[in-house]
């Protein structure tokens, strides 16, 4: 029988870095997510993985920006008030159904199993690092602006990364 995993959000976060201008890249992270685990075992091989991300809870630290990113030129958080993951093998990488902005794309992330421990309370831990990369024009957020001197504003290239801490349900 597989055992269920929570996520502890205040364990975990989940981030994202763009190109700006092409000169640097900006960070962001989502405030608002779920996530859960099924596992047969404390390997966590080919384990279920599933989790729900709010669009509206986008935060790079300026206020215009993240209205921008939430309004229909990038996610529409109101026609799309998730991003969602799903996968069934969790291994040194995870591959699964990324649903941004109502496309759904196959996506592959490296994963690093950090171990698992037992917090003063008596609750089982587990810990996860991943990174990856995803092209926001697959999920159809091709806003842009052309440079003067050459390029873009905003990059094609996302790079997305998590770390993510469970509890043993």
């Amino acid at each position: 029988m597989a055992t269920k995993w929570n996520l502890d959000p205040t364990h975990s976060e989940i981030t994202f870095r763009v190109k700006h201008l092409m000169i640097s890249n900006v960070k962001g992270q989502f405030k608002n997510f779920t996530a859960e685990i099924e596992a047969e075992d404390d390997t966590f091989k080919n384990a279920k993985t599933t989790a729900t991300i709010h669009t509206d809870s986008i935060d790079t630290n300026n206020a215009d920006r993240d209205a921008h990113l939430k309004g229909e030129e990038f996610f529409n958080a109101a026609a799309n008030p998730t991003i969602t993951f799903e996968s069934d093998a969790l291994n040194e990488e995870i591959t699964g159904n990324l649903t941004v902005n109502g496309v759904t794309k196959p996506v592959k992330l490296e994963v690093d199993f950090g171990g698992i421990n037992v917090d003063p309370w008596g609750n089982t831990k587990a810990g996860f690092s991943f990174e990856g990369k995803i092209k926001r024009s697959d999920f159809g957020l091709n806003w842009n602006a052309a440079l003067e001197a050459g390029g873009v504003m905003v990059s094609d290239e996302v790079k997305i990364a998590g770390e993510l801490q469970f509890v043993k349900a």
